[in-house]
Parts: C-alpha cells; structure tokens; sequence
C-alpha cells in the first residue's frame, strides 16, 4: 500500500484495521495477554500512558476496543506527560491524538531538564522518573492502574540483558505492584504482541510516530553522521543479536520467552526469593 492510499485512513479505518487485518497478530495476542495475566478486572479505572510512539499508541486503540466489545465495564485515561518535548514533537503527539480520536490528557515535567546531562544511565533515570510522575497523576485522577505499551520483543531483549550484561535471570513482568504508590498496580496488555506486527499496521495504515525524542537522543543521532554505526543502547545490540539468531532458529523468540515459564530450580546453582539468595546446596543431600 502505498502512501497516498494509506495517507486519509481515519479513526474508525485504523480501528477496523485491527480487529479485522490484524485479528490474529495483533487483536488475538492483546486480548490473550489480558485474560491469560487476569489484567483487567471489573470496575478497574486505568491510565492508558501514551509516550507518542507507535507501541503507547496502538495500546490505547487496543484499550478503547476491549472496552467497547468486552464484556467488562471499566474506565479509562489517556495520559500524556510531556517531559519537555521540542514543539513540533508535542504537536505530533497532539496531532496523532486526534486523527486517531483518543481523548487524552497532556501534563508538563521538567524530566528532560533534570537528566539531559547525566552521563551514567540517563534513559534508566529518565524511565525510572516518567513512571513516577505517571502513577502520581493516575493516582490523582482515581486510577488504580497504569498500562503501558511494552510489546512481546521488549520482554525477551530484557531476559537476554539481564542474563548477558546483568548476570542473572530477570524478566519484564505482565503485571507488578507498586511499590512507591500503594493500590496501584502496572499492566502491559501488549505483553504478547510482536514489534514486526506493530511495525507493519503502523506503515499500513500511514501513521508516523515518534522515536525517542529526549536530548541524549539527539545528541546519538548527531554523532551517527560521524561513526558508521553506533548501539545507542545495549538493548539494541541485543534486538540486532536476536535478529541474527532468527535467522538460523525461527524459534527462538518464543524459546526465550519460555525459558522464563519453565525455571526448573532442581537444576539451579542459586536463585533468589523474597530477596533472599539460596544456593543448591542448602539442600543438596538432604
């Protein structure tokens, strides 16, 4: 399809665009996801949180059609926190917001401020900020949970980072409480949709959304004229590794995250629970 076909799809297009050419890559896995991980109950009210790019906002399309079809009666926002985006970036998100008719709210932080010259871990602090600002304002307009748009690709790259340059096993968890914001709860309904599918209904349909719009950002994009390639992450070099291992085993995306479902604790060294670390020999002979 190309752009002049895709360039007028309205709301109700890009709506029927996933219950019908995407029921089974994109509309299946979400609602698996919801009723697999019990992610949203009766009488829940939750902050759908839209960053401007593709995965926040096809999740809030996904979160107006479950509500409309389902069987469940809950309530939604659509939360929108600018950090301190550049004009033209807020004006996108602004714009996307109303072709695809998503009623959201927009507050203002000061986060690109505080962490646009911390040099060590500057996306981690930044993340770690915006959540917090996040629950805050869900909490302040009566929401008991916040959903963000965290796909199927971003849980496996993070049991790959954890195992490779964190040493241990991690996984990016469907659903968690929280531990700053009593009551609250962090659901990721995309939980079992692949980035691909994502990718493909963003470009079908003519949308354009934003990357990452953050000043370290930019600052990486500058420095790729210089270098012929740079990992602006070490998530991405693990993105490119899986790519890679795809190629020779179709499989292994959905190994990885199986991995995770199968621990079997007889035939590990040490694990950790409630934070407290054992090791096999506790009990080994016994």
């Amino acid at each position: 399809m190309n752009q002049s076909e895709t360039i007028f799809r309205t709301a109700k297009d890009i709506e029927r665009s996933i219950i019908k050419q995407y029921r089974k890559t994109i509309w299946r896995p979400f609602v698996s996801a919801l009723n697999e991980y019990d992610m949203i109950r009766p009488g829940d009210k939750i902050a759908v949180c839209i960053s401007g790019g593709k995965d926040s906002f096809l999740l809030a399309k996904c979160m107006q059609e479950i509500l409309r079809h389902g069987k469940m009666t809950f309530g939604l926002e659509f939360l929108v926190m600018d950090p301190g985006y550049h004009p033209a970036n807020r004006k996108m998100i602004e714009e996307n917001a109303c072709r695809m008719d998503i009623p959201v709210k927009i507050f203002e932080s000061d986060i690109f401020d505080v962490v646009v010259d911390v040099e060590e871990s500057p996306c981690y602090l930044c993340a770690r900020m915006r959540r917090g600002w996040l629950y805050a304002k869900a909490k302040e307009l009566g929401c008991n949970k916040i959903a963000l748009g965290h796909h199927f690709d971003d849980v496996i790259e993070t049991i790959l980072m954890s195992m490779l340059y964190g040493a241990q096993v991690n996984t990016m968890m469907p659903k968690l409480h929280s531990t700053n914001f009593p009551g609250m709860e962090l659901i990721r309904p995309l939980y079992l949709v692949r980035e691909a599918d994502i990718l493909s209904w963003k470009e079908d349909n003519g949308l354009g959304f934003l990357q990452c719009a953050c000043r370290f950002t930019e600052r990486i994009d500058k420095e790729k004229a210089l270098e012929e390639e740079v990992h602006s992450s070490k998530r991405q070099e693990v993105k490119e590794l899986i790519r890679e291992l795809e190629k020779v085993n179709p499989g292994v995306a959905k190994n990885i995250f199986r991995s995770v479902e199968n621990v079997n604790l007889d035939a590990c060294i040490g694990y950790v629970k409630g934070g407290e670390r054992h090791h096999f020999l506790e009990t080994y002979g016994s």
